[in-house]
C-alpha cells in the first residue's frame, strides 16, 4: 500500500502540475493568453470521452496495472510532444495533441483509485480510501505551487518537464499492480460497447451511485466557478491578482487537514451523509466569499476545503461499496470524467459572470451547491423500482375477485 500511495501522489502531483505548466509555457512561447488557455482546455475537455472507455478497458484487462502504466507513458509522451512542437509546428497540431493526451487524464485519477481494493486488505479499506483521497488533496496543493516555483527558477518549459517526470516516476509501481482475477479469458470478453452500456446502467440504476455521482458533479460546477473567481477575489480583496493563489492554498490545506483526520479516524465518516453535508458546507463557504471581505474570504476557503476533502473520501467510499467488481474501473474513471466536466463547465461560466458581478458569480455558484443538495434529497426520497413494483402489484384478493 505504501508504494501505491507514493506512486499515486507522484502521478497526481504531476497531473495537477501539468495544467498550470502548459498554461505558463503557452503564454511564454506564444505570448498569447488565448493560446495558453486553449492548451489547458484541450487537455481537460476530452476527459469526458476518455474516462468511460479507458475504465471499460481497465476492467477487462487481466493485468490492469500494465494498461495503467501504458496510459501514464502516453500522457507523458503527449506533454513532451506539446513542449517540443509549440511554436515550431502549426497550432492545430499542438492542440490536437493536447486533446489526445486529455483522453488519458482520468487514468491519473479514477484509474488509480479503482485499484485500491487490490492493494489494501478488506478490513483496512476505509483507511486506505481516506489515504488515497489524501493524495488528491496533496497534489492539488503542491502541483500548481510547484509549477509556478519551477517556472520562476528555471523557466516554463522546465515546469512541463518536471510534471511529466513526476508522472513517469509512477510507472514502475503501476506496472506491478496486482492481477485482476475476474478478468474474462482472452476471446471470451464482450464488446467494449456492451461493457460501456453496462457501466452507465450500473451508475444510473444503483441509487447510491447515481445520487453520489449527480450530487458531486453539480457540486463541482460550483467549485469550478469558485476557482475561476479567485484571481478577481485576490485583486479586489487582497490587492493583487496573484494573491488568489493564497486563497486556493488555504482551500487545499483545509481539505488536506480534513482528510488527514479521516485517515486517522476512518470510522468518523458516514459516506452518504457526508456527501450531502459537504454540499451544504460549500454553500455556506460560497455565500461567505461573496462578501469579498479579506477575513471572510480566508474563512470561506477553510470551510470550502473542509467540505471538498471529505466529499472526495465519501465519494470513493460509495463507489467502492456499490460498484460491481467487473465494472469498478469504468465506474471510477467515468465518475472522474463527469466531475472534470462539471468543474470545466463551472470554470467556463464563472469567469464571464464574474466580469459582470463577482459577488453574483459566487452566489450563482452557491446556487449550484443548493441544486446538488436538492438532487441528493430527490434521489433519496424517490421510490426505487422494487418499491414501485411492490406498490403496483395487485393483492391476492384483487387477483381472485370476479
Amino acid at each position: 500500500m505504501a508504494s501505491y500511495l507514493m506512486a499515486a501522489t507522484a502521478a497526481r502531483t504531476g497531473d495537477e502540475m501539468s495544467g498550470p505548466a502548459l498554461l505558463l509555457v503557452g503564454l511564454s512561447v506564444t505570448g498569447s493568453p488565448a493560446t495558453a488557455s486553449a492548451l489547458l482546455s484541450g487537455i481537460t475537455v476530452s476527459a469526458a470521452v476518455g474516462g468511460p472507455v479507458f475504465g471499460a478497458m481497465l476492467d477487462r484487462a487481466a493485468r490492469p496495472g500494465r494498461l495503467l502504466a501504458g496510459a501514464l507513458a502516453a500522457y507523458c509522451l503527449a506533454l513532451l510532444v506539446i513542449l517540443l512542437s509549440l511554436g515550431r509546428l502549426p497550432l492545430p497540431f499542438v492542440l490536437a495533441t493536447a486533446v489526445c493526451g486529455g483522453l488519458l487524464g482520468p487514468a491519473l485519477a479514477g484509474g488509480w483509485t479503482s485499484q485500491v481494493p487490490r492493494v489494501a486488505a478488506p478490513e483496512g479499506l476505509p483507511r486506505a480510501n481516506a489515504l488515497d483521497a489524501l493524495t488528491y488533496n496533496f497534489a492539488s496543493l503542491a502541483g500548481p505551487a510547484l509549477a509556478g516555483a519551477v517556472a520562476m527558477v528555471s523557466g516554463a518549459s522546465a515546469s512541463v518537464v518536471v510534471s511529466l517526470a513526476l508522472i513517469a516516476l509512477a510507472l514502475p509501481t503501476a506496472w506491478t499492480l496486482p492481477r485482476n482475477p475476474k478478468a474474462a479469458p482472452r476471446g471470451a470478453s464482450r464488446p467494449v460497447v456492451a461493457d460501456l452500456a453496462s457501466g452507465f446502467r450500473a451508475i444510473g440504476r444503483t441509487r447510491p451511485l447515481a445520487r453520489a455521482t449527480l450530487t458531486s458533479v453539480l457540486s463541482y460546477v460550483g467549485v469550478g466557478m469558485l476557482v475561476a473567481c479567485t484571481p478577481l477575489l485576490g485583486e479586489q480583496a487582497l490587492g493583487a491578482t496573484g494573491s488568489g493563489t493564497f486563497l486556493l492554498a488555504t482551500l487545499a490545506a483545509a481539505s488536506l487537514a480534513a482528510n488527514a483526520l479521516l485517515a486517522r479516524r476512518p470510522g468518523l465518516l458516514r459516506p452518504d451523509a457526508t456527501i450531502l453535508g459537504s454540499t451544504l458546507a460549500l454553500t455556506v463557504a460560497l455565500l461567505l466569499s461573496a462578501t469579498v471581505s479579506p477575513v471572510a474570504l480566508f474563512v470561506a476557503m477553510a470551510v470550502a476545503g473542509a467540505g471538498t476533502g471529505p466529499q472526495l473520501t465519501a465519494l470513493f467510499a460509495v463507489r467502492h461499496r456499490e460498484a460491481p467488481e467487473r465494472l469498478r474501473g469504468q465506474i471510477f474513471t467515468t465518475g472522474a470524467s463527469l466531475k472534470i466536466t462539471g468543474f470545466a463547465i463551472g470554470a467556463g461560466i464563472g469567469g464571464p459572470i464574474a466580469t459582470w458581478s463577482l459577488s453574483g458569480s459566487l452566489v450563482t455558484a452557491a446556487g449550484f451547491e443548493v441544486l446538488a443538495a436538492l438532487a441528493f434529497w430527490a434521489l433519496s426520497t424517490a421510490p426505487t423500482r422494487a418499491q414501485k413494483k411492490h406498490t403496483h402489484r395487485p393483492t391476492q384478493e384483487t387477483r381472485t375477485s370476479p
